[in-house]
């Protein structure tokens, strides 16, 4: 995905235009649940997406929802591969969890039946940070 902040001029002012457009001029995601490790799945569809319906998301959108159909996917690493802030982020996915595209869940909700949490995740969430 492009980069937000390529192809701008030198005015500084700039690289701030795409993630208040992308986000229609919000600064917060009005959820607290989100946070870096939480995890967003993609709901399966049931078909009925009209073409307006899916011309109507933003094109980052539509790559959080590629990215969650094939396995949950950590905040950070939506936001690592988003190339965006991680405010920005959270935005995008409490569009899409408003909507009911996807949904999200705490990483850790299994351990509380006394598993011990996958390394494989853990791993996952500290690779995204690490891209920040």
């Amino acid at each position: 995905m492009k980069h937000w902040t390529e192809d701008l001029d030198d005015d500084g002012d700039e690289p701030l235009v795409r993630p208040y457009t992308i986000t229609g001029g919000r600064t917060t995601a009005g959820r607290d649940d989100l946070t870096l490790i939480t995890l967003i799945t993609a709901q399966s569809s049931s078909g009925t997406d009209t073409l307006a319906e899916r011309h109507a998301l933003q094109p980052e959108h539509r790559t959080v929802l590629r990215m969650c159909g094939r396995r949950p996917v950590a905040v950070a690493e939506i936001a690592a591969e988003l190339d965006l802030p991680v405010s920005v982020t959270k935005i995008l996915i409490s569009d899409l969890i408003d909507a009911g595209r996807v949904s999200a869940r705490p990483p850790l909700a299994f351990a509380q039946n006394g598993a011990l949490p996958d390394m494989t995740l853990l791993e996952a969430v500290r690779d995204g940070l690490r891209q920040l």
